[in-house]
C-alpha cells in the first residue's frame, strides 16, 4: 500500500519468518520491504507489533518524533530569520491606478538559487538513504528556511501582513488534520492514499510543465495570476497538501507501533516538516492570489 512519497511502506520489513533471516538482518533491512501486516491482516493473522532484536538500542517513537520535528523547526526558523535579512525593500511607489507597490530586491540571488539547489539535493539524499535523515534533516532545515524567509519577505513586500496569515493558516490546518486524524474521522485507507499521492504527483507533473512552458514560450498557464480559474486551482492544491498530513500522522503511528529503528523518528520528522513547508508555500500563493 503506497503512501507520502517521502515517508514510505519501505520503512517497514518482512517478518524474519517470511525471510527465514536472522533478526540482525530483517531489522536491518526495515526500510526495503513492504507492510507485512497489512497480508497477515488479511490472511487473519496475528498483526502484534514487532519487537526489535537483541541488541538493536531505542527505537523510533511518538516522543522521539516530536522531539526531532522541533529541532529541524528550530532551525528552520534560524535559517528563516537569515533569509529575511537578504531582501531589501525600496520605497514606496504610487502607481497610475492610486495603488502602493514597494520595490523588492533580493541581495544575493547566487545564494537563493544556491539554497533551493542545496534543500532539493538534501532531501533528494535524505528520500533514498533514510539512515542519514539524523545528519541530513539540520542542514536541510537551515537552507530550506532560509529560502523560505527569502521567498516570505519577497511576498510580505507586496501583500502587507500575508506571512502571518499563510503562517496562521498552516498551523490551523495541521491542528485541525491533527484532530480529524486522532478521532478517526480521516483516515490513510487504500483509496485514500491512492488518491492522494496520485493528486499530488499530478501536481508535481503539472508544476514540471508550467516551468518547461515558461522556458520556451510566453504563455501564462491557468495556474498563475489572480483568475478565479487560478484561485480555484490552488485551493484544490492546498487541500492535496493538508490531505498528506493524514499519511504523515499515518506513517508516523505504524512505524511508532512496528518498532523501527531510532533513525526513522528523524526521516519521519524530515517527512513530516516537508509536507508543512509545501503547505506553508501553497498558502503563501493563494493568499497573494486573492489578495490581488
Amino acid at each position: 500500500m503506497s503512501r507520502n512519497p517521502v515517508l514510505t511502506d519501505k520503512a517497514f520489513g518482512e517478518t524474519p519468518a517470511e525471510q527465514g533471516a536472522s533478526p540482525a538482518q530483517e531489522w536491518d533491512s526495515a526500510q526495503q520491504g513492504t507492510v507485512a501486516a497489512v497480508g497477515l491482516q488479511g490472511q487473519g493473522q496475528s498483526t502484534a507489533p514487532a519487537t526489535p532484536p537483541a541488541g538493536s538500542g531505542r527505537v523510533m517513537t511518538l516522543g522521539g518524533v516530536s522531539a526531532a520535528t522541533l529541532f529541524i523547526f528550530t532551525f528552520l526558523l534560524i535559517g528563516a530569520a537569515f533569509g529575511w535579512t537578504l531582501v531589501t525593500e525600496g520605497a514606496p511607489v504610487l502607481r497610475t491606478d492610486g495603488s502602493v507597490s514597494t520595490p523588492v530586491s533580493f541581495d544575493n540571488p547566487g545564494l537563493l538559487l544556491g539554497c533551493m539547489l542545496g534543500a532539493f539535493a538534501i532531501a533528494l539524499l535524505t528520500v533514498f538513504k533514510p539512515k542519514l535523515a539524523r545528519f541530513t534533516a539540520l542542514p536541510y532545515g537551515l537552507l530550506e528556511g532560509a529560502l523560505l524567509g527569502m521567498i516570505s519577505h519577497y511576498y510580505n513586500a507586496r501583500f502587507e501582513g500575508i506571512v502571518v496569515q499563510a503562517i496562521l493558516a498552516t498551523f490551523g490546518v495541521f491542528l485541525a488534520m491533527l484532530v480529524m486524524y486522532g478521532l478517526r474521522i480521516l483516515r490513510a485507507t487504500p483509496k485514500f492514499t491512492k488518491g492522494v499521492i496520485g493528486a499530488t504527483f499530478g501536481i508535481m507533473i503539472m508544476y514540471l510543465l508550467g516551468f518547461v512552458l515558461s522556458l520556451f514560450t510566453d504563455l501564462q498557464p491557468p495556474w498563475v495570476g489572480g483568475s478565479l480559474l487560478s484561485i480555484g486551482i490552488s485551493v484544490v492544491i492546498v487541500i492535496v497538501a493538508s490531505l498528506n498530513l493524514i499519511l504523515d500522522f499515518d506513517f508516523i503511528e505504524r512505524g511508532s507501533k512496528n518498532n523501527l529503528p531510532a533513525y526513522m523518528d528523524w526521516y519521519a520528522a524530515f517527512g513530516l516538516i516537508l509536507t508543512l513547508v509545501w503547505l506553508y508555500l501553497e498558502m503563501l500563493r493563494l493568499l497573494s492570489k486573492v489578495r490581488q
